[in-house]
């Protein structure tokens, strides 16, 4: 196997970002900092139009209306106004395009520098200094040469822009016919939090984790008591649901950690996250994931879950 073809290989623990700077006004002149967000949600960089504003009326101060893009209405959101940093506005500004959770949005940043490719064991969390004053949005810092990178969880800002994006619909929720058992990773806390009550109200137990390094020697301990037993991994556990951006170890990795085990194999995996789209369903099928569920559909993850459990039980 080739260098080129290690690299483009699913299940390597690895991610690509895209590294994009905010300058900031100082009382010395300006300072830039650096962010970074997975490549994956990326559709592509446009330059800024001039005369950007907040609209009148915009649900938050960051929100720059909407802009022209081809077939698209774009809504620009400013992320130095949602991170409290004083940018200043340049001719030289560029908008990022993302596509995640079935929504396109833009973020107005200074500029790009490039797109690189790490390990997700090098994403540290980040200080308690960093997390309060960047907002609830950093999930993690990267030392990249003589800088620090600050990694953007773009979801849990558009969620506080629209609440509806995730919340449970309690009054349609599946509840199962027997109870069940599921393993959860995800390492946004509000979202661990979100899924446990949705499987708890569908009749599950549930043990919850907040990266796939420690799901995974979760899944270990468990395997290990079934095993002191006398029992199959089935016994203690029915289902995996797992987030793929984690760190220290990412849902592909998981996955494929989990299918090469010849007992843990007996489990039914599902990836939830807002990384699957119709681009990127292949690399869940290459780590052969059982099923794949774009956020925030929780009440789809429940279903497909049950149905996934009796599938495997009359294998």
């Amino acid at each position: 196997m080739s260098k080129n073809d290690i690299l483009l290989e699913t299940g390597t623990n690895e991610f690509e970002f895209i590294e994009f700077f905010i300058d900031e006004k100082t009382a010395e002149g300006e300072d830039r900092d650096y962010f970074g967000v997975n490549v994956a949600k990326v559709l592509e960089v446009v330059e800024a139009p001039q005369g950007l504003e907040v609209s009148e009326g915009a649900p938050h101060p960051s929100f720059l209306g909407t802009i022209p893009l081809r077939d698209l209405i774009l809504p620009v959101i400013d992320l130095s106004v949602w991170l409290d940093m004083d940018k200043p506005m340049k001719e030289s500004d560029l908008i990022v395009v993302t596509e995640f959770n079935g929504v396109v949005t833009g973020f107005l940043v200074s500029g790009v520098t490039q797109i690189h490719r790490v390990f997700w064991g090098d994403l540290e969390a980040p200080s308690k200094y960093i997390s309060e004053v960047k907002t609830n949005c950093i999930t993690g810092t990267l030392s990249l040469e003589d800088r620090f990178v600050l990694m953007i969880d773009l979801e849990s800002i558009l969620a506080e822009l629209d609440p509806s994006m995730m919340k449970l619909d309690e009054d349609n929720a599946i509840v199962g016919d027997e109870h069940y058992k599921a393993l959860i990773t995800d390492d946004s806390t509000s979202v661990r939090a979100l899924l446990t009550k949705n499987f708890e109200n569908a009749n599950f137990e549930v043990h919850a984790f907040s990266d796939g390094e420690m799901a995974w020697q979760g899944l270990l301990d468990l395997q290990r008591r079934a095993r002191e037993n006398g029992q199959e991994i089935t016994d203690l556990l029915d289902v995996v649901i797992a987030d793929i951006e984690m760190p220290r170890m990412d849902g592909y990795t998981l996955t494929k950690k989990i299918k090469e085990d010849i007992h843990l194999s007996k489990l039914p995996v599902i990836l939830f996250s807002s990384l699957i789209t119709k681009g990127l369903h292949h690399k869940g099928e290459q780590v052969k994931a059982d099923d794949q569920i774009t956020k925030p559909e929780f009440g789809k993850l429940t279903e497909r879950a049950i149905a996934l459990i009796k599938k495997y039980r009359d294998k």
